[in-house]
């Protein structure tokens, strides 16, 4: 495995950063993941743009865009593989240990590794923790992950592999490393952002490919939803069974298939979709 380190591919036992990054001391970093079908990343100018807006939302600098696009590049002609998640790391860099940043510039980290297509239906629970929509972080895709981490395992016990997030307010927000859709009276919504969920890259696309609408949800629009699925970088479109005890006979239903096909066969015709 090849891996791109501050300006250069490493092998994987050389490819090595400082203790002291702010990203392994304290989390301050961001990251992308990007979805890569025989060696072409798909999406890859919206990630980079989202990567910059995080950024800043931390107060890091803007990450050399033409930089990320040749670490991505060469990482991938370095590891080729049918189906992988390229992962990009971007972080405050070496720091004195505590939460002030230090002078020596941001690191960047390129890494790949193989994936695999996900099943087309899965199962979900929600969860008794809040996203902030008023925090400091909210929709940045920072490397500040420990809720995330601590609410998927909780998932993985109870069979499922997603957890889903209300906000502070009892409405609706995301998944740990997803955006969520449901079918209420035949029509089809998902969180707006500013119910403080990432501004997924799969989302946006959806919501510009099938209509589907932005409002404000009740929790228990889990419980009325004809159908619900999630949308990420590595799940693409995926149906959602079972929501906590409940069952969703017969997914995916007519309008998360109808998703599904329009997102695969808008993705194969324009691998790097650009934004509005």
């Amino acid at each position: 495995m090849r891996i791109w380190v501050n300006g250069g591919l490493r092998d994987a036992d050389t490819a090595v950063v400082s203790v002291f990054d702010h990203g392994l001391t304290v989390g301050d970093g961001v990251f992308e993941t990007v979805k890569a079908t025989d060696g072409r990343p798909f999406a890859l100018t919206r990630h980079i743009d989202r990567l910059a807006r995080s950024a800043r939302g931390l107060g890091l600098p803007d990450p050399d865009h033409d930089e990320v696009r040749r670490a991505c590049e060469a990482v991938l002609e370095a590891n080729p593989m049918p189906l992988g998640r390229l992962r990009i790391t971007y972080t405050g860099g070496h720091s004195p240990l505590g939460s002030d940043r230090g002078d020596q510039g941001p690191t960047l980290v390129v890494a790949a590794a193989e994936a695999r297509r996900r099943p087309d239906t899965t199962a979900v629970i929600t969860v008794p923790w809040t996203r902030n929509e008023r925090g400091a972080l909210a929709g940045l895709k920072t490397t500040s992950y420990g809720e995330n981490v601590v609410a998927l395992a909780r998932a993985h016990d109870q069979g499922a592999s997603e957890a889903l997030f209300a906000n502070t307010v009892g409405q609706l927000c995301e998944g740990t490393g997803s955006n969520v859709f449901v079918v209420l009276d035949g029509q089809l919504y998902t969180p707006p952002l500013a119910s403080g969920c990432l501004a997924g890259i799969t989302r946006a696309l959806t919501v510009d490919w099938t209509g589907a609408l932005e409002a404000d949800l009740p929790m228990d629009a889990l419980d009325r939803a004809e159908e619900i699925f999630l949308t990420s970088t590595t799940r693409d479109v995926q149906a959602v069974h079972r929501v906590d005890g409940r069952e969703l006979s017969g997914a995916p239903g007519p309008l998360t298939a109808k998703a599904m096909r329009i997102f695969e066969e808008h993705a194969a015709a324009d691998p790097d979709p650009r934004s509005a």
